[in-house]
């Protein structure tokens, strides 16, 4: 295909906090790049994800959740999520029909009035809400933003993402395309795979664990036999947390390193082994190295 046919840029997903923009992007690519959790702000850093439909690649960027900020791993998510939304070519504000117009999403309608980009709206999980309010929800939200398109999706069942995904290639202007066909992820293996860890933890200890808690990959070896010896460390903020995640006998830092396993293997298309560490790192919030790694700007204050 020659670059003349090509079309290529960049779609920024924004929303509230568990609106599903994670298992959207997931489904507009075909494959897993962004973390899912029930947990909200799980997403701590934009994510990007490549899909191709004819000619035109899309990046997707998959920023963390728009809510009111009371801490400084907050202050930063937020203003990572505003910075992927004003460099990209088009914005699609992802909103749970379920919860329709909320107070989060009232704040991101009016900073969206600021900004000049080519704005969609996405209405997510329509699979659960009557097609009556879908339509009175549909026109609430377009009289209160000047959306260029309306897209209604089950991210969760794939219900309308194929239509979604080719409107969206047709948006992007002629150019080349930027990745090589078969990736779908900017991402390294190493922090993909840490990823993969972090929603696991979260999946089985929701409740019990601040979401603070994070995961480092600090060995990837490739051994003789080509699979990867990989060792990974869960942070958490006190001796109490340790314990939890660990569990009685071990059980629990076993299952999560389970899980975890399957699915990085899946993702680097090699053999795993995973060894998983938990270690006390106190006030890790307030450390501007641990921001640089997760790809976030520091707030000074």
């Amino acid at each position: 295909m020659s670059e003349q046919q090509t079309r290529c840029g960049f779609v920024a997903l924004i929303g509230a906090p568990n609106a599903g923009k994670s298992t959207l992007l997931n489904a507009l690519v075909g494959a897993k790049v962004s973390i899912v959790s029930r947990k909200a702000q799980t997403t701590r850093m934009p994510v990007r994800g490549i899909a191709i439909t004819g000619p035109a690649q899309i990046i997707f960027v998959d920023t963390p959740g728009i809510f009111a900020p009371r801490r400084r791993l907050d202050r930063a998510m937020v203003t990572s999520a505003w910075s992927g939304a004003g460099d990209a070519d088009a914005i699609g504000l992802v909103v749970d029909a379920r919860r329709g117009v909320d107070e989060p999403v009232e704040a991101i309608l009016e900073k969206l009035k600021d900004v000049r980009r080519r704005k969609i709206l996405v209405l997510n999980k329509i699979d659960l809400v009557q097609r009556d309010k879908l339509l009175a929800l549909t026109a609430d939200l377009n009289a209160r933003a000047q959306f260029d398109e309306t897209f209604m999706v089950s991210a969760e069942t794939g219900d309308g993402v194929g239509h979604l995904r080719e409107k969206l290639g047709a948006m992007m202007k002629p150019g080349p395309w930027l990745y090589p066909e078969d990736q779908i992820s900017d991402a390294p293996l190493r922090l993909l795979a840490a990823e993969i860890t972090r929603e696991k933890l979260f999946e089985r200890l929701h409740d019990e664990l601040p979401y603070e808690a994070t995961v480092e990959t600090d060995q990837w070896k490739t051994m003789p036999d080509g699979s990867a010896r990989i060792e990974q460390t869960i942070y958490v903020a006190r001796d109490g947390q340790k314990r939890i995640v660990i569990g009685e006998g071990g059980r629990m830092i076993k299952s999560i390193g389970q899980a975890a396993r399957k699915e990085i293997m899946e993702a680097a298309e090699q053999k795993v082994h995973l060894f998983l560490f938990v270690k006390v790192r106190e006030n890790w919030a307030e450390d501007p190295e641990r921001y640089r790694e997760m790809g976030l700007d520091f707030p000074k204050n």
